[in-house]
C-alpha cells in the first residue's frame, strides 16, 4: 500500500497551477473514465477442460521444485504423506536411485525378479519411492493396477493386516485405479489367514455387486475357494454351500481341497442328500467331472453311506475309488489299491435294500477288479450278491450267481458247504424270492431248472432245488414239496442232502404232519445221513404243535445225545408250552437243560399277562 501511495503522488495533475499549451489544432478529446449506462449483458462462458495433472496424490504438493526432496516430509507441510509413518527414516539410497529411472514397464520386471527370490521388503520399498518420484516427461509416476496389486502382495507377505490391506485397496482412488479381483483375492488371503469369515463374506458380495458395473472386480475361482474354504473350516455349512452354488454356477472349477472339505463336512453334519445333488452337479461340468476326494475319505464316505442306506451316494463313492484305482494302476512304479471286501458286502446288501441295480453292478465290478483275479470273492460277497438280485425278483440272475458260488466253493469242506448253501440261512432271501408270488414262480423256476440240466453243458444243483422245496414249505404247499423232492432223484439224479430232508421236515411240520415229520427223520437217519440241529429243531416243533411235550423232551435229549446243544429258543418255546399245559415237571427238565448249557430263560412277564387276560362281553 506505501508503494501505491508513492506511485499516485508522482502521477497527480498540476492544472491549478499550470496552463497547458497544446501543439495540435483539433478538438481536445477527454480521456477520463466514465461509468457505462448499463452493465453488458451476461454471456454463456465455456468451462476449462478437467486439469490433465492427475493420477497421483503428488500433483497436490509442490512436485514441479526440483529442489525439494520428495522423501523427506515438513514437518510444517499440511499435505498428507503417501508413505506409511517412519519410513522415511530408513532410506535406501540404492533403491532411492533405482526407483529414479525405471518407467513402469521396468518396475514390472523387477518386481517379477525380485518375487522369484522373494524379496518382499524391496519391492515394497522401491514401490513408495517410485511413486514419489518424476517420470521421463517431469511429472509423478502414476502407477497401474498391475504393478499395484504387486505393491499388495508384499505388503501380504511382509505380514500386513486384512485391515491395512483394505486401507491400501482404498488409496488406489487416490490414483485414479480401479480395483481388480486380483486386488481384493489378496484382501481375500489376508482374511483367511485371520479366520475372519465375516469381514471375507461381506468383502465377496460386495465384489458381486461391484461386478454388476465393473467385470474386472466379479469374483473368480480363487475368491469363491479361499470364502469356501474358510467358511467350511468355521462349519458354516449353509453359507459354504451357498458360494459353492455360486462357484458351479459361475462355470468356475471348484478346487480339490474346497471339494474335499466339502465332502468331510456335509459327511460329518449327515448332509448327505446336499453331497449327493452337489457331486451330480459338478459331474455335469467338464472342468469339474475330475475331482476326486482322498482315498481316505472315499473308504468314510462309503461307511457312512452304507449305514444310512443312501444308495445315491454309495455308488458315487465307489466311483471315485475306481477312480484312484485306475491312476495306481497307471502310475510308476504301479501303486496297486483294493477296496476293502466287507465295505463291498456291505454296498451290496445296500443296493439290495434300495433296489439300486446300478450300485449291484459297480459293487461286483470294483471288488473284482481289486481281487484282480488272484483270489475268487468270498462266500459274503456271494451271499450278498444272491441276496441283492433276490430282493430285485430277479430269479435268473439269483440263480446264475449261485452257480459260480457252488463252482468257486465245490471243494469246500463238508461241515462249511453245509452251511454256506443252506436254504434256512445263507439262501433263505432266494426261497423268499422264489415264493413271492405263490405257486406260480416256485413252478417257473422249477422247470427253468428242469431245462437247464438237460442243457449243454447241464447245470444241476441240490441247492437250488432245496430252495423250492422250503419254498413249497413257505406256501403251506407240502405236494408240491414232497414232488420236488422226489424229482430230485428220479428227474435230475442228484441224491438229497440233509437240507433237502430239513426242507420237507418244514413242510410237514407247518401242516401239523407229525408223523410224517417223524418218519422223514427215521428214514434219513436210516440212509446214514446225519442229522444237524436244524433237523432237531424241525422235530421238535412238530411234536410242540400237536402238545406232546414227552416226545418234545425225548427228542432234546437225542439232540444232546447226537452232541448238539439246544438253542435258548427251543427251550423257551418248550417252556412256553409247559406253562400252557400246566406241565411243571416238564417245566423243571426244561430248566434243568438251560442250567447244564448256562442259558439265561429270562422272565416272560409281557407274554404271560396277554395269555392271562381275563376276556368278557361286558364294558367297564
Amino acid at each position: 500500500m506505501a508503494s501505491m501511495a508513492i506511485f499516485t503522488r508522482k502521477i497527480r495533475p498540476f492544472s491549478k497551477t499550470l496552463t497547458p499549451k497544446f501543439i495540435t489544432t483539433s478538438t481536445f478529446l477527454s480521456q477520463n473514465p466514465q461509468l457505462a449506462d448499463q452493465p453488458p449483458s451476461p454471456t454463456t462462458t465455456t468451462p476449462l477442460p478437467p486439469n490433465p495433472a492427475t493420477g497421483s496424490p503428488l500433483y497436490n504438493e509442490n512436485w514441479r521444485n526440483p529442489n525439494l526432496n520428495p522423501n523427506i516430509s515438513s514437518s510444517s507441510s499440511a499435505s498428507p504423506s503417501l508413505i506409511p509413518l517412519g519410513f522415511s527414516n530408513h532410506p535406501s539410497s540404492r533403491i532411492e536411485a533405482l526407483s529414479q529411472t525405471l518407467d513402469g514397464d521396468a518396475m514390472m520386471n523387477v518386481f517379477a525378479d525380485w518375487m522369484t527370490s522373494q524379496r518382499w521388503g524391496d519391492i515394497k520399498q522401491l514401490f513408495e519411492y517410485w511413486i514419489r518420484s518424476l517420470d521421463g516427461e517431469g511429472r509423478p509416476n502414476k502407477p497401474d493396477v498391475g504393478l499395484y496389486n504387486h505393491y499388495l502382495r508384499a505388503n501380504l507377505m511382509m505380514g500386513a493386516s486384512a485391515g491395512e490391506l483394505l486401507d491400501l485397496v482404498a488409496q488406489m482412488e487416490d490414483y485414479r485405479i480401479e480395483a481388480n479381483t486380483a486386488s481384493f483375492n489378496l484382501v481375500l488371503k489376508a482374511l483367511y489367514e485371520g479366520r475372519e469369515a465375516e469381514a471375507a463374506v461381506k468383502l465377496i458380495d460386495r465384489m458381486i455387486e461391484t461386478g454388476k458395473e465393473s467385470k474386472a472386480a466379479l469374483p473368480d475361482e480363487e475368491s469363491y475357494h479361499l470364502v469356501v474354504r474358510l467358511l467350511l473350516s468355521q462349519n458354516q455349512i449353509d453359507d459354504a454351500l451357498k458360494y459353492i452354488d455360486l462357484t458351479l454356477k459361475s462355470g468356475y472349477m471348484l478346487s480339490v481341497q474346497s471339494f474335499t472339505e466339502c465332502v468331510r463336512s456335509c459327511v460329518d453334519t449327515k448332509r448327505l442328500d446336499t453331497l449327493v445333488s452337489i457331486i451330480e452337479r459338478c459331474k455335469k461340468m467338464d472342468q469339474n467331472k475330475a475331482l476326486c476326494p482322498p482315498w481316505n475319505l472315499c473308504n468314510y464316505i462309503m461307511e457312512v453311506a452304507t449305514n444310512t442306506d443312501n444308495s445315491e451316494l454309495a455308488f458315487y463313492g465307489l466311483e471315485f475309488m475306481a477312480k484312484w484305482i485306475a491312476r495306481g494302476e497307471i502310475a510308476r512304479p504301479p501303486v496297486l489299491l483294493s477296496v476293502d471286501e466287507g465295505l463291498v458286502v456291505n454296498t451290496l446288501t445296500t443296493a439290495g435294500r434300495n433296489f439300486n441295480s446300478k450300485l449291484l453292478d459297480g459293487s461286483w465290478a470294483i471288488l473284482k477288479r481289486s481281487l484282480r483275479q488272484k483270489k475268487v470273492p468270498s462266500p459274503e460277497s456271494y451271499l450278498a450278491k444272491i441276496f441283492a438280485y433276490s430282493s430285485f425278483g430277479n430269479l435268473q440272475k439269483a440263480f446264475s450267481t449261485l452257480h459260480e458260488f457252488e463252482i468257486a466253493y465245490k471243494d469246500s469242506p463238508k461241515a462249511t458247504e453245509e452251511e454256506l448253501f443252506s436254504p434256512f440261512t445263507s439262501l433263505y432271501p432266494l426261497v423268499v424270492a422264489c415264493s413271492k408270488n405263490g405257486f406260480a414262480t416256485l413252478d417257473n423256476v422249477y422247470y427253468q431248472l428242469e431245462n437247464l440240466s438237460r442243457a449243454d453243458p447241464p447245470y444241476k444243483s441240490v441247492a437250488a432245488l432245496n430252495c423250492v422245496i422250503l419254498g413249497c414249505a413257505n406256501i403251506w404247499d407240502v405236494d408240491r414239496a414232497y414232488q420236488t423232492f422226489s424229482a430230485m432223484e428220479s428227474s435230475f439224479g442228484l441224491t438229497p442232502d440233509i437240507h433237502s430232508y430239513n426242507a420237507l421236515l418244514c413242510a410237514f411240520g407247518k401242516l401239523q404232519k407229525r408223523d410224517e415229520a417223524v418218519k422223514v427223520f427215521e428214514h434219513l437217519v436210516s440212509l446214514g445221513v446225519k442229522p444237524n440241529a436244524k433237523s432237531y429243531s424241525l422235530l421238535v416243533d412238530a411234536h410242540l404243535i400237536k402238545r406232546d411235550l414227552q416226545a418234545t423232551l425225548s427228542t432234546i435229549n437225542d439232540m444232546v445225545t447226537a452232541g448238539f446243544e439246544p438253542t435258548k429258543e427251543i427251550l423257551k418255546k418248550v417252556r412256553r408250552r409247559c406253562v400252557r399245559e400246566m406241565d411243571y415237571e416238564s417245566d423243571d427238565k426244561v430248566d434243568a437243560f438251560a442250567k447244564e448249557f448256562k442259558i439265561r430263560m429270562g422272565a416272560e412277564n409281557r407274554r404271560d399277562t396277554l395269555f392271562n387276560l381275563q376276556f368278557s362281553t361286558e364294558y367297564a
